[in-house]
This record gives C-alpha cells, structure tokens and sequence, in this order.
C-alpha cells in the first residue's frame, strides 16, 4: 500500500513550517568573568574560536548600540557567505552582549544572540542563547530545519570550548 499524499504521518515536522528555532549552550571556564567577556567581544578574535567563522570582513570601529561588523562564515557543507552582525546591547558591568546576525545578502532571516556571563565558584559561567527565525521559503523548508539548526547545536558548544582553551592558553602564558 503506497502513501497517501494528505496522510499524516509522512508529513515532517518542521519542513515548510519552520517560523523559528532556539537553542542555548553553558560552560564554565576557569578565568574572571570580565575577561571572558573581554575576550568574547573582541570581534577581530571570532575566527579564532569560532570554526564556522572564516575571517572578519569589516570589524566595527568600536562596540557601541549600533555597532556592525561583517564576517565571512562558512560552516562545514555550506557555502561561503558574508555575515552582517549590528549589536542590539552591550553592557560589561552586566556582562551582558546581545547582537543580531544575516546574510548580508538582503534575505530577511536573521539570528538573534545573547550571550550572558556570571560570576561562579571563583570562575565565569557563559551561556549563549540563540533564537533563529527563517522568513523565506528555502530558509524555512530546508536551509534552517535540516542544515542550520542541527549545525549551530554542534558549533555553539565547540566555540565554548575553543574560547575555554584560548582564555587557558592566555592566563599560562
């Protein structure tokens, strides 16, 4: 017996329907919250720790509400795109950074992220939240549900990680 084109149970979830995803990772690292956050904000190092991110275009002159900057990402089985970011809230006494992110190709999907760091046991736990909202069709049918989501739930930890491993590196030497 074949499938029935209107039965429901061959029907993916998100194809075609995705309006937005979320996702949130948390690490503690063994530094002071205010460098952590220092080292987090310094655009010119986001190739450094994150592996999707190829190289900085266009760094911003300085972070202030407004400030945007341009990178190239390319993330593993994707092809190259420039990025444009244009931060939304910084605040280093509350250890707060909030930006948004899209292709700086016009498309109208974005990314919002919140990274918030907080004083622990002698150390700094960051949390990073991401809210992803695909607006055209091939975004939400495809690009975010079977690519993009998946990605940034592997990515996200492993920049955790690589910033973990540099701050260490730089408090060693």
């Amino acid at each position: 017996m074949g499938r029935v084109p209107h039965d429901q149970r061959w029907r993916r979830p998100y194809v075609g329907r995705m309006r937005e995803f979320h996702g949130t990772a948390t690490t503690f690292i063994d530094a002071t919250p205010e460098s952590v956050f220092d080292f987090i904000t310094d655009i010119n190092l986001l190739p450094e720790w994150n592996a999707a991110i190829e190289s900085v275009v266009s760094p911003p002159g300085s972070l202030a509400y407004g400030s945007e900057w341009v990178v190239v990402m390319h993330p593993s089985r994707v092809p190259r795109w420039n990025s444009r970011s244009h931060l939304e809230a910084i605040n280093r006494d509350a250890l707060r950074f909030a930006y948004r992110s899209q292709s700086d190709d016009g498309n109208a999907s974005y990314v919002q992220w919140t990274w918030q760091i907080v004083a622990v046991d002698g150390g700094a736990q960051v949390t990073v939240m991401w809210e992803g909202h695909p607006m055209t069709f091939w975004r939400r049918a495809l690009f975010a549900p079977l690519l993009r989501r998946p990605q940034l739930s592997k990515e996200v930890p492993a920049s955790l990680d690589a910033i973990h491993r540099h701050i260490s590196r730089r408090s060693v030497i």
